[in-house]
Formats: structure tokens, C-alpha cells, sequence
């Protein structure tokens, strides 16, 4: 939120003229005195600038303004130093956090419909939950073309959200499809395009011919929760639906089934220290 700038004192044009003890201007003679007798020595108002001379900035301006330029340097050096600023999961204390959870509609079936993101079977926080504000949970619907994120939590899971509006994550979307055919077994796959015309999704998996499930976030409620900025974004998660690691930016066969290994070789850690 932008904050309104607050300048300091200043001394407005003609007030400047020096006054005697009763507020009458002081004379022209060259004691500097007037009639009433020498003029009393007067000081600068402190806080208000000098005519005609610029006043030095103060040690606490000076230090708010580095410190501001301190920070806007580190925020740049962040940016440009991480590729994954801002993404789940990037660097931020979020990896072994459950993921959030969803279900969104499968973009091959016929049911239409924005994405479910309720976490919990109340719209409020009162409790009990009073009988008009009940929901479904995401991972409780059971709607006809649904495709709930708990069901892949049974393996290691990857999903992939892209979109093609400002950006062709295609040939991405096909490496991720091709890894996904020697892990089947071993690792669940996830599609989610974000905001794409229902037509143009169907036409790619047709065209593409796609394996991967892909479900459709209409509305972009499920890659805002995720906070997708990037196409292709792919969450990495444990069984259990726990959050891995996340990555953005296109990446080829090798890098994403490079990446499908770490969470393989993780998963397996994890579960050999926790028995």
C-alpha cells in the first residue's frame, strides 16, 4: 500500500522579514535598530528552512531514506536471484506443509463448474457450524467429473499448472505427460490449466494425446492459492499431500524427470525416518 509523503517545515515567502517584541518590522538603520531602540537578536524558527539557503537534511531523514534504498537493493537482489520468488514451496519455510486442497473439474468430462477450494465444512468460523453455512469440503464432493487433489495423495505426486494465454507451456505439458508414463506406478500426475477456454484444453489433450488427468481451474482460485505466476509451475509433494518443493519455468523430459527422482529419493527418506 503506498504511503503518502510527508515533507518538513517550510517558511512561506514574505513571512521571512525579521519583527521587533511587538510585531511591528524592524528598521532600515545600519545598527539594525529602529526607533523604539536596537532590535533584539532573533533566531531562525527551528524546523523551517532559511531564506534563501537550503537546509541539511537531517540524521533521521538520512537514515530513512538509505534504509528505504537498502531495502528496495535487497528485494531486487531477490528477484534476480531466485527464479522461484514469490512460488509455493520457493524458499520460504513451506516444504513438509499440507497441501491445500481442491477439486476441480475434469476438462474431458461434462459437467461445468468453478473450482472447489473449501478446506473445511464450515463457511464460518463459528462452531458448531450453524445449518445454513454448511459446504462440502473439496475433498469430500461427490460430483460427476470431479477431480479431487486427495485421491493422488496415496504416492508421491507432481502437478503441473500452465496455461497458454501470454505463454505456450505445450511442449512442457508433453514432457510432463511422457514422465508421467514410466511412473505411473510409482508417482500420481496432476494437470491443471489455469483459465483457459474449455475448447482450447480439450483440443490440446486431443491433439497432444494426453494421459495425465487434467483439470480445469476456471476461475484461477486453485493457482491463486498456490500462487502460479509462471508457466509451467509444478508442485513436488510426499504421499500424504505434503508439500516437497515447487518449481517455475519450462523445463524439458530430463529436468522433469529429474525432478520426479528427488522426490522419490525424498519420499523414501522420509519414510525410512519416521518408522
Amino acid at each position: 500500500m503506498a504511503r503518502e509523503d510527508r515533507g518538513g517545515g517550510w517558511w512561506p515567502e514574505g513571512e521571512g522579514e525579521p519583527k521587533d517584541r511587538d510585531g511591528e518590522p524592524k528598521g532600515d538603520a545600519p545598527d539594525g535598530g529602529n526607533e523604539r531602540g536596537p532590535a533584539p537578536r532573533t533566531e531562525r524558527p527551528r524546523g523551517l528552512a532559511s531564506g534563501g539557503r537550503s537546509n541539511p537534511p537531517s540524521r533521521y531523514s538520512l537514515f530513512v531514506g538509505l534504509a528505504f534504498v537498502a531495502l528496495i537493493v535487497v528485494a531486487l537482489f531477490n528477484l534476480l536471484g531466485n527464479d522461484d520468488a514469490g512460488i509455493l514451496g520457493a524458499g520460504s519455510g513451506e516444504e513438509g506443509e499440507p497441501l491445500v486442497e481442491f477439486a476441480v473439474v475434469d476438462a474431458t468430462g461434462t459437467t461445468d463448474g468453478d473450482a472447489n477450494i473449501a478446506q473445511d465444512d464450515c463457511e464460518s468460523s463459528l462452531n458448531p457450524c450453524p445449518a445454513d453455512q454448511q459446504r462440502s469440503p473439496a475433498c469430500e464432493i461427490e460430483a460427476a467429473d470431479a477431480i479431487r487433489v486427495c485421491d493422488f495423495f496415496d504416492l508421491p505426486l507432481a502437478i503441473s499448472f500452465w496455461f497458454t494465454r501470454g505463454g505456450d507451456c505445450t511442449p512442457t505439458q508433453d514432457a510432463f505427460d511422457q514422465v508421467a508414463s514410466r511412473y505411473d506406478d510409482r508417482v500420481n500426475f496432476l494437470s491443471v490449466n489455469v483459465r483457459d477456454d474449455r475448447e482450447i484444453v480439450t483440443g490440446l489433450i486431443d491433439e497432444r494425446g494426453w494421459s495425465v488427468p487434467v483439470g480445469l481451474d476456471s476461475d484461477g482460485a486453485v493457482s491463486n492459492l498456490y500462487r502460479v505466476g509462471v508457466c509451467p509451475t509444478i508442485v513436488l509433494a510426499y504421499p500424504g499431500g505434503i508439500l516437497y518443493d515447487a518449481r517455475a519455468g519450462a523445463v524439458d523430459i530430463a529436468g522433469i524427470e529429474g525432478l520426479v527422482e528427488e522426490l522419490l529419493d525424498a519420499s523414501r527418506l522420509r519414510e525410512e525416518t519416521s518408522r
